[in-house]
């Protein structure tokens, strides 16, 4: 009796987290949290930080300034596969959110952490490899910016932040 016991609490225990994976898994297969807007890390359970600087994705775009209003192209290539993202253009000065995307590639939704359309993340778990996204500079001067981009490649691996070169605001003193 004790051994079907046993057996009993091991399946219900399995079936218990295998519903708790699951249900984690579809909150965040249509995007980022809205409480992953200020440093970008996923609210996954028990996920895997890889280091910034050790990863297979670049944060590109074809210009190195911008005036107010401007529209940059920004490109993301990567060598693997990923499922998830989340994108930020943030001022070098004081990390402070910039800005907003107008072109999105499919599997992309806008993200509004503190002003419409601030961030991009992902709208499923499709793979993903290679996106290209347009960001429109505020029509007043903000200083430099950079890229930021968060990559989730499973529901346990990811990395955090990887940035982008700065693009200078064009027209400074």
């Amino acid at each position: 009796m004790e051994d079907g016991g046993r057996a009993h609490t091991a399946i219900v225990g399995w079936a218990c987290t295998t519903l708790c994976l699951v249900s984690y898994a579809a909150a965040f297969s249509q995007g980022a949290s809205l409480s992953a807007c200020t440093d970008m890390m996923p609210r996954h359970l028990r996920v895997q930080l890889h280091s910034s600087n050790n990863n297979y994705v670049t944060v590109h775009t074809n210009v190195s300034f911008y005036f107010p209003g401007d529209k940059v192209p920004v490109t993301i290539t990567s060598t693997r596969d990923y499922m998830g993202f989340m994108l930020q253009a943030r001022k070098v000065s004081n990390n402070e959110i910039a800005g907003t995307f107008i072109f999105l590639p499919p599997g992309s939704k806008l993200l509004t952490c503190f002003e419409d359309g601030d961030t991009v993340t992902h709208s499923d778990k499709s793979l993903k490899r290679n996106l290209s996204f347009v960001w429109k500079a505020p029509d007043q001067p903000i200083g430099d910016i950079k890229f930021f981009i968060s990559i989730v490649q499973s529901y346990f691996v990811y990395w955090a932040k990887i940035e982008s070169a700065v693009v200078a605001q064009g027209g400074q003193n």
